[in-house]
């Protein structure tokens, strides 16, 4: 009888960490091991694993004890690209080149299977592109933003909006005993769920998201209500990328090697500023930024992450490729990754929550 060759795949985690990273890669290999005796191997940084060569044997004792573990023990980077890798600098110019054959070449020296690739839309485009030039991937979807398009939520947002509800909760105290307008700002980028659903749950007076621009006289009349009313504090929850009725988004800094270069953040600033002069009340401001992708994730984020993972190694063993792993309702799915390119998933502005918020008294600054 011929013995059967042992299947091996490799695993990769890109673009920005965040909680539940650890539980993927431990779903991903105790039941390619457990159920499938297949081999794991991981790359580290991300993409960068593949061109410098630099990988480690996951086995089981390998991911044991990582479930609660925030972060990723393979390490990642958001700034590299094999499609797009710099190779010099001439005056300030990053001058890059396609480098993806030198990275399936050894892919294939591996003698891998398949390769699963975690992370958010940036990752699974460069996915996609592997996966056009005949490697097997198969994608699963990570990012605190919740807007990956094809999949109604990632691993990573339960977590990211309870660290945020946690920190409006604590605003509220300083905030009642001060008497002062306090904003808080959460990462999002360009799509306002994690705003919205941390806004909801911590009671912001106000919130303001990329898809619904702002008019700060709406702002400033909500907050001269309330003061009226002897409710002499007001908390404004505000993302990253939302945006005044006719103005732009604020861009922080450029990072050029970056898949996805522009960095938002500041428009709490300036909001703060607009309504200390209209309003004459003091107004302080509170950036959360990283804070929001670090820690323990939270018991759903682990069973989310566990159940993406374990469902990632069923398809590498099928043989299966060119997906994304997705939720859909209460089900674990697919969707081809060649549908998610280019597209976000953001809030429709006839989403029931936006529903719930005004029905409670919110502003939502239109």
């Amino acid at each position: 009888m011929v013995s059967q060759k042992r299947k091996r795949i490799g695993l990769l985690t890109g673009g920005g960490d965040c909680p539940g990273l650890n539980a993927v890669i431990r779903g991903v290999v105790k039941s390619s091991i457990g159920q499938y005796n297949i081999e794991v191997i991981g790359f580290e940084d991300g993409y960068e694993g593949l061109i410098s060569r630099s990988t480690i044997p996951l086995t089981w004792n390998k991911v044991s004890g990582i479930l609660t573990q925030g972060g990723t023990i393979l390490g990642t980077s958001n700034r590299t690209n094999p499609f797009r890798w710099p190779i010099d600098k001439e005056n300030d110019h990053i001058i890059f080149a396609d480098v993806s054959d030198q990275a399936i070449d050894y892919i294939h020296e591996m003698g891998l299977d398949s390769l699963v690739c975690i992370g958010g839309d940036g990752t699974m485009a460069i996915a996609n592109q592997l996966s056009q030039k005949g490697v097997h991937v198969v994608g699963v979807p990570k990012t605190i933003d919740n807007d990956i398009w094809g999949t109604d939520i990632t691993f990573g947002f339960n977590s990211a909006m309870t660290i945020a509800t946690e920190a409006i909760d604590r605003i509220h105290t300083t905030a009642m005993s001060h008497h002062r307008v306090m904003i808080v700002e959460v990462m999002g980028r360009y799509a306002g769920w994690l705003a919205l659903e941390s806004g909801i749950a911590g009671g912001g007076d106000v919130i303001l998201i990329p898809e619904i621009p702002y008019h700060i006289e709406s702002i400033c009349e909500t907050i001269l209500k309330r003061s009226k009313k002897g409710r002499r504090f007001s908390i404004i929850v505000i993302s990253e990328g939302a945006k005044p009725i006719g103005g732009k988004q604020i861009i922080k800094r450029m990072v050029k090697e970056s898949t996805d270069p522009v960095r938002l953040g500041g428009i709490s600033h300036r909001l703060a500023e607009e309504i200390e002069t209209k309003t004459k009340l003091e107004t302080r401001v509170t950036i959360l930024g990283h804070l929001q992708r670090g820690g323990t994730p939270t018991p759903f984020d682990r069973i989310l992450a566990t159940r993406l993972g374990v469902k990632a190694a069923e398809l590498c063993q099928k043989g299966i490729s060119g997906i994304m792993v997705a939720v859909h309702g209460a089900d674990i799915t697919t969707v081809p990754l060649s549908e998610i390119g280019g597209k976000t998933r953001l809030v429709e502005t006839d989403h029931l929550l936006l529903d719930v918020a005004k029905k409670v008294g919110t502003c939502l600054g239109n």
